[in-house]
């Protein structure tokens, strides 16, 4: 049974832990204001230099432009983005976990070799430990994202695309909704998916300088590093909100454990003292009697 000086002790550790965890959500909720208005700025520019692409495509850019080009898919890569860090509730599990599961379906479907490129400590360390194929990792950039990061990533990838090692790049990244909801997403990366907007011809009709296929080659690697740093936002927002909801969590389950230890202590307190006097009393009628 638990002494009063134990059940102290505890009520103090279960206090040390709830100043971290709000300490921690609280910065959460500091570096998620800034990476709100980092997808703020990012999603419209991505989205503008996407509708740009869509009316400069021609049809000879769909059968000869290297970032567009189709062919029979054998090799895939798998983008993973999870966090470096832990303590942000099922952010990391959820992803992982839809990973292995396209990995296995895939697999299971067809002659495909799903190989993975894991971008976060948390997948590298799940996947580099199990029967799992790693083309590559990027560890420890989610503490301070960086374009410079985005560009790097972006250009192994097409380094592996253009020289045949994987025939499509696939991307799987949790996408900020709100701070309680975050979304799994599975985006095609290599080669570039053709819009709607694309695929049909635009009735309107604009005067370029310079030529059409220079712009369009010239916006085009752009394009693909503005949808990586965007991704990357994302991840990072979307980790920041489940930390700050796991924080939070965790402050208010400290809280109501303290008070069910404080409840605790005071019964032990109280019988103990009660036991006491009930010594006492018993004591003093022996002597009264003697």
């Amino acid at each position: 049974m638990a002494t009063l000086r134990d059940i102290k002790r505890r009520i103090k550790g279960v206090q040390s832990t709830q100043q971290i965890t709000k300490a921690m959500k609280m910065v959460a909720a500091a570096r998620l204001r800034k990476a709100q208005e980092g997808i703020v700025n990012a999603r419209p520019y991505a989205r503008k230099i996407s509708l740009m692409l869509s009316h400069l495509i021609t049809d000879t850019d769909l059968a000869s432009n290297p970032y567009l080009s189709q062919r029979e898919v054998k090799n895939v890569c798998l983008v993973v983005v999870t966090a470096d860090r832990g303590l942000c509730g099922a952010f990391n599990t959820n992803i992982i976990k839809e990973a292995a599961r396209y990995v296995q379906q895939n697999e299971d479907e067809g002659n495909i070799q799903i190989q993975l490129y894991c971008v976060g400590k948390k997948g590298f360390d799940y996947f580099s430990k199990r029967n799992f194929k790693l083309l590559g990792s990027k560890l420890n950039i989610f503490a301070h994202p960086t374009t410079e990061t985005a560009v790097e990533l972006t250009n192994e990838l097409i380094q592996l695309f253009f020289n045949g090692t994987v025939d499509k790049i696939v991307l799987v990244y949790n996408e900020f909704k709100s701070i309680i909801q975050q979304k799994i997403i599975f985006e095609d990366f290599l080669p570039i998916p053709l819009s709607d907007e694309s695929k049909t011809k635009n009735e309107a009709h604009y005067i370029l300088e310079h030529d059409q296929q220079s712009i369009f080659n010239f916006l085009l690697p752009r394009y693909i590093r503005a949808q990586m740093w965007r991704v990357f936002l994302e991840s990072y927002a979307s980790e920041l909100g489940a930390r700050m909801t796991a924080m939070d969590n965790a402050t208010t389950n400290a809280k109501e454990l303290i008070r069910s230890l404080n409840i605790k202590y005071n019964k032990e307190r109280q019988a103990s003292i009660t036991k006491e006097i009930i010594e006492i009393v018993s004591g003093a009628n022996a002597l009264r009697s003697n």
